[in-house]
């Protein structure tokens, strides 16, 4: 399921102003919401406040709710008003101590309006705070001024808390308070908005949208409703027989998806067989409706346009056609009256599309290509009708131009279906995704002392956790899991993009969509449905291509006053030509013979109308971000949203998190070394019962050492035996420790047999009086030049010896940092280790700026002091305590997150933890806005260079005039154009090291 990434909705406030940023941001969004709704703010005098819910009759358009707000807002007592035109509801907030309903109701009624109070009982009133993300399918949106004009409606619906629409997709999704609003009522909305609307899927969990086979009859839908009423746990349901399909809502925790279907079957004896509805598949069968109706239309108006083009064109040269054309039928000619009767099939029948988008769009108050395509049209139809009408009457036959409308419909939906087609391919990275997920898996059987007792093969999309599945060799894994049995190797490139076969064997974690190369696996599904590491790929994928970068707010402006602009171009290009042919500024012989001034100027006015296009402003940057963000995933780089993808081209410093970032994140034990008379391995007992209860890497390295020292070659070989064994030596062998503590950024500390032990670097030692002797400061010093870090030791106050742990740099961290500089950027390393050890590892892989001894919380700090000098950050981490720091950056980078997708502080997601894919996804920014901004220059430069041509700029000096038809066609590509150049973005290699730092390989 696609997750909108806006911010979570809390139910108050944060206590304090000093919190964090995203939670301020949490506030913002609830702030605009409310006093948009004429909702209580969180903290307001609520209390004193009465609220009362109106419905209203007679308002039309967004005037009427302008007045009545005006009308109730003026009434001694009215606090706040808000009024949906929509669902025609008013909801007043005011002090009961000085008004009263009464007084609202003749406000209302007043301002001309029928006004009626909501029982309470009536009102959603929302039970809690909670909200859904959902997504549904809009269709008629043509260009920026509709997806501007969906979500204006949207955000205005009571209970919606954001929405976010997307042109290239024809989708859009909505966060709203469930228990306030309803998908149907938000259908309903965009319908009343003139466009169309599907509910395709939503993040609550337990609800599921089930096909059924066998649904034929009445007595079919009453079996289904008996059936599904005794199944526990299924708390409602509704059956749609047209459809085939029930939607039911259940408890995951009482029953299981898998439980019901095999109910449904087998009460019903196999005459009722349920599936779970795949909405990604749904998406396409609408995609291929949409572009087989496009196509349909345009075969229609291509085979009546065609004949009408022929008898304009070709028939006069054929003597016996053009006799027969001739004749007269009543006082028409008979080649006239075919025309028509030709045309007119094509403008109200083919184009009665147009018409109806473009009425919709005027009755709300917006414009876009289809007003202008109407007008352009009709124009044109309108003239050749008052012509024929005029000859016919008169005998003198003015030219007449049927095959203008005709052949600009015809242009249009030719240029419209090779949009559709190309639009498409811009979401292959989402029909890729969704096609790793397999259609079915082998369930193993087992009974109740599980022991193995056959096999089933299910859908597998009813796969459940802790369902052991088989997966046979060239298979598909069906969801993520655990390696229970069996050894294998897997190629995971199709998720993390690494090529390598990995090796799999008992407790190895596996990804569902990855592919089963030798052995045969069985796993254990530890994630299924919509948290399976492919299913959060494929949402957040969704989510990017959903989210507008910010330079689409200048397209966003432009179309809002584009057609405006285009529509006064043509009445004063109209006017011109008019004016100057009736002052006789121009020779006649510039107008046909028999033609005139009239009928010159305004086919110079038709093609300035027709030739605009406002849709390749709108399509320039979605089109180009949706292709990017497919790509991004193929190469393991997952992009959270458009504004992310702007900012990375922007970026001129990147700072990156020491462990588990630069280095492997596997820190080693390299040295020990006592400095009291205290034996080693007691030495080593004592440290490791401290850090046992750590989580810090740092803790398993001195863990794993102690235990090697002292257990080598006694534990057994393989991986899950080790584990088992480890964790018994553990309870046996270490101390029991008490009043443990973690310091951050410092060490730990406990007490073991009652006296106090002290594990961490120098600070600790010293903010506890511990005097470290100068044998120990040499050995230390000695350690930390070599890139290692030293961990002090004290025990009841006295200093005992200390360990060195290095952790290996990862081998392309130098050739990264190299590559950063050629491109650029100012590579910075932020530790919190010490200055000795921090400087020896930053000189090693080439970073000259360093940052150590910087605590967890501090690291932010650093981002923004550097952000303080106008630079743009890129923060890389491991997500682990860095999470403040990658929130803080202008792009934060969660490297290595493998199987942690949802990281939520970081804006880009790198799935493998690989330091080259950095580089990866700068470079795919740059070359993403790069296109973005070829794009505006196509769109701008078709419409500036286009416009002038058609309004006759040229004709004074080359004789040459652009009829509509051309000027249609034209229009028609431009669009298409702009999203082929964004299809190009799909030729996209990430970066070859050798190629950025310059190097020749022989």
């Amino acid at each position: 399921m696609a997750h909108l990434q806006l911010s979570a909705v809390a139910g108050a406030r944060p206590a304090a102003a000093g919190g964090r940023g995203d939670e301020m941001e949490d506030v913002a969004l609830l702030d605009s919401y409310d006093e948009e709704m004429g909702l209580p703010l969180p903290g307001a005098s609520g209390a004193e406040a009465a609220e009362a819910h109106v419905r209203v009759t007679g308002m039309t358009c967004s005037a009427c709710t302008s007045a009545v707000e005006a009308a109730v807002s003026a009434r001694r007592g009215v606090r706040r008003v808000a009024v949906s035109l929509l669902q025609n509801r008013a909801h007043v907030m005011f002090d009961p101590a000085l008004a009263k309903v009464e007084d609202i109701i003749e406000a209302i009624e007043d301002a001309g309006f029928e006004a009626e109070i909501i029982p309470e009982s009536a009102v959603s009133q929302p039970k809690s705070q909670k909200t859904l993300s959902a997504q549904f399918r809009i269709g008629g949106m043509t260009c920026a001024n509709c997806v501007n004009s969906v979500e204006g409606i949207l955000k205005k619906l009571p209970g919606v808390k954001g929405a976010v629409v997307a042109l290239a997709t024809s989708l859009g999704e909505v966060e709203y308070i469930p228990s306030a609003i309803s998908k149907d009522e938000i259908v309903q909305a965009i319908e009343d908005a003139g466009f169309e609307a599907a509910f395709l899927q939503s993040t609550e969990q337990d609800k599921v949208l089930l096909g059924l086979i066998g649904l034929h009859t009445e007595r079919d839908v009453e079996l289904l409703s008996d059936i599904l009423k005794k199944i526990d746990g299924l708390r409602q349901f509704g059956v749609n027989s047209v459809l085939s399909e029930v939607e039911i809502v259940f408890d995951p925790e009482a029953v299981g998806l898998r439980s019901i279907v095999d109910t449904i079957e087998m009460t019903s004896n196999g005459s009722l067989k349920a599936h779970v509805q795949n909405p990604y598949t749904r998406g396409a069968s609408n995609d291929a409706q949409e572009a087989s109706k496009m196509l349909n239309l345009l075969r229609s108006s291509l085979f009546l346009s065609i004949p009408v083009f022929f008898i304009r064109m070709v028939c006069p040269s054929i003597p016996f056609l053009s006799t027969l054309l001739s004749m007269h039928c009543g006082p028409f000619l008979m080649g006239d009256l075919l025309k028509w009767i030709l045309v007119s099939i094509v403008q109200f029948v083919v184009g009665k599309r147009f018409y109806v988008a473009a009425y919709r769009a005027v009755r709300h108050g917006s414009t876009n290509m289809d007003v202008l395509v109407v007008l352009g049209t009709t124009a044109s139809y309108a003239y050749s009708v008052c012509a024929l009408l005029y000859g016919a009457f008169t005998g003198y036959h003015p030219p007449i131009y049927f095959e203008t409308s005709a052949m600009i419909i015809t242009f249009v939906l030719l240029g419209k279906y090779l949009e559709v087609l190309a639009k498409g391919k811009t979401s292959d990275a989402i029909k890729k995704l969704v096609e790793l997920v397999p259609s079915t898996a082998v369930l193993v059987l087992k009974d109740k002392e599980g022991k193995h007792v056959g096999e089933r093969e299910i859908d597998a999309r009813l796969v459940q956790p802790g369902d052991v599945l088989k997966v046979l060799p060239g298979s598909k894994i069906p969801a993520d899991g655990v390696v229970v049995w069996g050894t294998s190797h897997v190629n995971e490139s199709m998720i993390t993009g690494e090529s390598a076969p990995i090796p799999k064997e008992v407790s190895s974690v596996v990804i569902g969509g990855t592919i089963n190369l030798h052995g045969i696996l069985h796993i254990q599904a530890t994630k299924v449905g919509s948290g399976t590491v492919l299913s959060q790929i494929i949402s957040l994928v969704e989510t990017a291509q959903m989210s507008k970068a910010p330079i689409q707010k200048f397209a966003d402006y432009v179309a809002s006053i584009f057609v405006p602009i285009v529509i006064t171009l043509s009445i004063v290009t109209f006017s011109a030509w008019f004016l100057c042919g009736w002052l006789g500024a121009y020779p006649n012989s510039w107008v046909a013979e028999n033609s005139n001034c009239f009928v010159f100027s305004l086919m110079f006015a038709i093609s300035v109308v027709v030739i605009a296009c406002p849709c390749a402003l709108g399509l320039a940057t979605p089109t180009a971000v949706m292709v990017a963000t497919g790509i991004g995933a193929n190469h393991g780089v997952l992009v959270k949203g458009g504004d992310a993808l702007e900012r990375a081209q922007n970026v001129n410093y990147v700072v990156f998190d020491k462990t588990g970032t630069l280095t492997q994140g596997k820190a080693v034990v390299t040295a020990a070394k006592v400095f009291s008379g205290m034996d080693l391995g007691d030495f080593l007992t004592l440290v490791a019962s401290a850090e046992a209860s750590s989580e810090h890497p740092l803790a398993k390295a001195i863990l794993d050492y102690a235990l090697h020292f002292h257990f080598f070659g006694k534990l057994p070989s393989s991986k899950d035996g080790i584990e088992q064994r480890k964790d018994k030596v553990l309870s046996q062998w270490l101390l029991e420790a008490e009043d443990f503590s973690a310091v951050p950024g410092k060490g730990v500390q406990c007490s073991i047999n009652g006296k106090h032990v002290l594990v961490g670097n120098r600070s600790l030692m010293t903010e506890n009086g511990v005097t470290i002797p100068p044998e120990a400061e040499t050995f230390l010093i000695d350690l930390e030049s070599n890139a290692k870090t030293g961990i002090l030791v004290a025990y009841d106050g006295d200093f005992v010896g200390l360990m060195g742990i290095t952790d290996p740099l990862k081998r392309e961290a130098a050739v990264v940092v190299e590559g950063l500089k050629k491109l650029g950027v100012h590579p910075v390393m932020l530790t919190g280790d010490n200055w000795r050890t921090a400087q020896a590892v930053a000189k090693e892989v080439g970073i000259e700026d360093v940052r150590a001894e910087v605590m967890p919380a501090g690291k932010a700090d650093v981002v923004r002091s550097l952000q303080k000098d106008g630079g743009t950050v890129a923060m890389v981490g491991d997500g682990i305590n860095d999470s403040p720091a990658l929130a803080a950056a202008d792009v934060g980078m969660a490297i290595g997150g493998g199987t942690d997708i949802a990281i939520e502080a970081a804006d880009y997601v790198l799935v493998r933890n690989n330091l080259e894919d950095v580089i990866t996804a700068i470079d795919l920014s740059r070359k993403t806005f790069s296109r973005i901004r070829w794009n505006y220059f196509f769109a701008m430069a078709y419409n500036v260079v286009a416009i002038p041509i058609a309004a006759g700029a040229l004709f004074p000096f080359t004789g040459l005039q652009m009829p509509p038809w051309l000027a249609g066609a034209c229009m028609a590509f431009s669009s298409v154009s702009v999203v082929c150049s964004s299809l190009l973005l799909r030729r996209y290699r990430k970066p070859r090291l050798t190629t950025v730092l310059q190097i020749t390989v022989e």
